[in-house]
């Protein structure tokens, strides 16, 4: 059985976006919060890209305490999951690993690293607060909300292998799970919860059953996906 912390994370992999909360500097006493498109990585935790001019920038040197809310939009709001994640904000040192990652989720974003001034923040939970719906809420130790398992040092030649020989099954896996008939298909992102698909021009997320730690068990898992959708034509 899924713990609430495996929830909560899936979920904050599923979202492209969230909602970054820090104290401001301008207007002391007030929380500022603003948009910003995410990943996560390896582990769970969100991961930005914010310019040296943000008001976040300004805020987190001076306090590095901040919050990152994800949520469906739309009617019936609180009837759906949502999760906001209490941290502390860094910003990565060297960060050529998850700027490689960022990139093949947000190609057009590479403007902004070229122009310079901007950097990958990371927050680092200490509590998660998880709402599953009316009733369902839990707070989550940071720990148990990051991941144990990770495919950090064998994500790269995984995505290559899947863009160079497995195409027709990257169309099917978008069939099967997400009723897709996609044409335009690339592999961009994979961990142990599950894997990133963009699909003529739209990003779609995959999950495994459980987590997965190593390259044959996702070899395992995305021929057992394979089979599936063969079997449903």
């Amino acid at each position: 059985m899924m713990s609430r912390g495996q929830e909560a994370r899936r979920l904050m992999r599923r979202h492209r976006s969230g909602v970054l909360s820090s104290h401001s500097v301008k207007f002391p006493g007030y929380p500022y919060g603003s948009a910003l498109p995410h990943i996560t990585d390896h582990r769970g935790r969100p991961v930005l890209l914010i310019s040296h001019l943000a008001e976040h920038t300004h805020n987190l040197e001076l306090d590095a305490h901040a919050s990152y809310i994800v949520c469906d939009s739309g009617p019936e709001l609180q009837a759906h999951p949502r999760a906001t994640l209490l941290g502390q904000a860094r910003a990565v040192e060297d960060a050529q690993g998850l700027q490689e990652r960022y990139l093949r989720f947000y190609p057009e974003q590479e403007q902004y690293l070229q122009i310079g001034g901007f950097r990958f923040y990371v927050i680092e939970p200490v509590q998660v607060r998880y709402i599953h719906g009316f009733g369902g809420l839990h707070w989550i130790p940071g720990e148990s909300f990051l991941a144990a398992e990770s495919l950090e040092d064998a994500e790269t030649s995984i995505v290559e292998h899947m863009n160079e020989d497995h195409i027709a099954a990257m169309r099917n896996y978008c069939r099967l799970v997400h009723e897709r008939d996609a044409q335009d298909v690339e592999m961009v992102g994979i961990d142990c919860d599950g894997f990133d698909v963009r699909a003529d021009g739209s990003l779609l997320r995959f999950e495994f059953d459980a987590p997965i730690g190593n390259p044959g068990q996702v070899r395992n898992a995305l021929v057992e996906l394979a089979q599936r959708a063969r079997a449903r034509k």
